[in-house]
């Protein structure tokens, strides 16, 4: 893989991170946002912030990498992007909410990412659950991944990871997949959209802890159904156990479950791999 720049425009249309500035936008007049690391490279974010906040990294803590070579998705997928094509960062979250409201943590990260990527790039996505943003022709532009993490002195957390295709091309993605830039058909620097979304990210997060976690009270739950291109849909759904769903995604229950109407009955899905069937 080629080294990082030496410049922030030795690559024009994948151009580094400038951290200092980053850093000092972000944590302006922020409530949440503490700090900003930015690495060159690294295996995973979600797993290096994972062992900070073992050793009491406080929350609002943010990891950026110039290029993740051990990225995960959820069922341990393998998550990958050339250098400074994508968007992948982590940030340490400490929710003090009721335990099973935190399944909703993965469901707002999607909404505040497809709401700054609106706003930012003018791509209009769509919220799949429970993790991925998916452009309007249903291929996949970012994945999420939240994890519970160890708090050493302090109260558990959770660390979200969001890896975003920006500047990545047709050739560099598998057939599943898309990037804003291949939306658009023009550049889109990564900078504005990771600011737009960690400050989208803040108001609602915020928000939602201050309403204890309640999904209705904090218009969480209106929104992602706004955001959701998976409720009202006909969805197959491999289990853990590798058997598999089909019915109609119905509703997100008040613990961010999927609601699903099948043949045996209605099932509320705290986990599985959505697939969203096509009509005939």
């Amino acid at each position: 893989m080629p080294d990082a720049p030496s410049s922030r425009w030795s690559d024009l249309e994948r151009p580094a991170f400038d951290a200092r500035a980053l850093d000092t936008a972000l944590r302006r007049d922020s409530r949440l946002w503490r700090s900003v690391e930015v690495v060159a490279e690294i295996g995973s974010t979600n797993a290096a912030l994972a062992a900070a906040a073992a050793e009491d990294a406080p929350e609002g803590t943010v990891l950026v990498a110039e290029h993740q070579v051990t990225g995960r998705g959820r069922l341990d997928r393998l998550w990958t992007s050339p250098p400074r094509a994508g968007l992948t960062v982590s940030f340490l979250l400490r929710p003090d909410v009721p335990a099973a409201r935190r399944g909703w943590l993965p469901l707002l990260t999607g909404v505040a990412l497809a709401e700054s990527v609106r706003e930012v790039s003018g791509v209009l996505a769509s919220v799949k659950w429970p993790n991925d943003l998916l452009a309007g022709d249903g291929r996949k532009l970012a994945g999420i991944l939240a994890e519970s993490v160890a708090g050493g002195t302090l109260p558990a957390g959770v660390v979200v990871g969001v890896g975003l295709n920006v500047s990545t091309t047709a050739a560099e993605l598998p057939e599943t997949g898309t990037s804003l830039s291949v939306v658009t058909g023009a550049t889109v620097d990564r900078a504005p959209v990771l600011l737009g979304f960690l400050r989208a990210l803040e108001r609602r997060y915020l928000g939602w802890v201050e309403a204890l976690g309640d999904p209705v009270v904090s218009g969480l739950a209106q929104d992602y159904l706004a955001w959701s291109s998976t409720v009202g849909r006909t969805v197959e759904v491999t289990m853990p156990d590798g058997s598999a769903l089909v019915g109609t995604a119905r509703a997100i229950d008040w613990d961010g479950r999927l609601v699903v109407d099948s043949p045996g009955g209605t099932v509320a899905l705290a986990s599985g791999d959505v697939r969203h069937v096509r009509a005939s």
